[in-house]
């Protein structure tokens, strides 16, 4: 991890190339115009990474693991991350896409995307030992969809279709659920009783898109109610704030993710959108190219919330031996949020007293 101490609204300046660099001399004579050549520098966006619901999802792998040993197996990827996910099937876990891979009996972890309860009944039916590493944001919106399906409400969802976090809110109550993915959903969607609607989004949305969609929801659908509070979780937002703060700085802002984390690929539309020349993604520092930087001066970098911080540390490097050694690390606000582990593996390591 860099040793950086972070102060909202503070600029921190961290030089990663220790060099003392000389003016140039000028024959004033000779060279009565004077070039000035630009700096390199990164800007480096503040929060970052690992967010509160991942962190759980990835020690609670790291933890079955230690206490029950391998193998541990793991419904879908825990996160979606390549680094992460490979980094954890070498230590054991075997990621799986469905229940019936998983031999009767043996251990299971739901990832931190959620499932639906299909897939819990599923689970029982093979008397495997469950741990639901579930976000805790994602699962307040599963209890948002109980609860309105409850009060029939017909539920209209703003999430891209396909995604594993879709899929398990959508089968809270299948009936009740239409799924919203993009504008064009908008004009397409049939309901039942307008005055009896309520719109909620999958958590790792772009919060400008998502509210473009509600907002042309509104337009047909006057009596549209909101959810009671914001479904976009914190880490989503506040990633999205940052590369903002710092996009129309940038000449190239690199993201650092995988590209079926939803979040990390919303980073690079945020930065396009906001200002930055181009943006990125990128697994690993190795995957950048010459060509990005020309006429570069300035690059932004952040990573998605299921991003390990290592990723990070390791593009850095790189940029240094491109000349980017001038770091500023721009902080957009502070995050404190800690998850419990799942309750289940609480119990389980309450009792080996681990």
């Amino acid at each position: 991890m860099i040793g950086l101490n972070h102060h909202p609204g503070r600029v921190v300046r961290r030089s990663l190339d220790k060099r003392i660099w000389a003016w140039p001399q000028y024959d004033w004579k000779m060279s009565p115009v004077v070039e000035t050549v630009a700096s390199k520098k990164v800007l480096l966006a503040a929060p970052r990474g690992y967010c509160a619901g991942v962190d759980r999802a990835v020690v609670t792998v790291t933890k079955a693991l230690d206490l029950y040993g391998a193998p541990v197996y793991v419904r879908k990827q825990i996160v979606h991350n390549i680094h992460v996910v490979q980094t954890l099937e070498a230590r054991g876990a075997i990621f799986v896409d469905e229940t019936d891979e998983v031999p009767e009996g043996a251990t299971v972890i739901f990832s931190a995307h959620g499932v639906s309860p299909a897939v819990h009944e599923q689970a029982a039916a093979r008397s495997l030992k469950t741990i639901d590493a579930t976000c805790p944001l994602v699962t307040k919106v599963h209890h948002e969809v109980r609860r309105f399906a409850s009060e029939d409400y017909q539920i209209l969802l703003i999430g891209h279709e396909g995604h594993e976090e879709v899929e398990g809110t959508a089968g809270e109550a299948p009936d009740s659920v239409l799924l919203i993915d993009g504008l064009a959903d908008v004009e397409k969607v049939v309901v039942k009783d307008e005055s009896k609607l309520i719109w909620l989004s999958q958590t790792t949305l772009s919060v400008d898109e998502t509210m473009q969609t509600v907002d042309a929801l509104k337009k047909r659908f006057p009596l549209l109610h909101a959810p009671p509070s914001d479904d976009i979780c914190y880490a989503t937002q506040n990633r999205q704030l940052a590369v903002k703060e710092i996009a129309e700085k940038c000449d190239l802002l690199l993201v650092v993710g995988s590209t079926n984390s939803s979040n990390s690929v919303r980073l690079v539309e945020v930065a396009l959108e906001s200002g930055s020349q181009a943006s990125y993604l990128i697994d690993y520092a190795s995957q950048v190219k010459d060509e990005w930087f020309v006429g570069v001066n300035t690059v932004g970098v952040t990573s998605g919330a299921s991003v390990p911080e290592i990723l990070v540390e390791d593009l850095l490097v790189e940029l240094k031996k491109r000349g980017f050694g001038d770091v500023e690390v721009i902080t957009k606000m502070e995050e404190h949020l800690l998850f419990s582990l799942p309750v289940e593996l609480r119990k389980d390591l309450r009792a080996a007293q681990v």
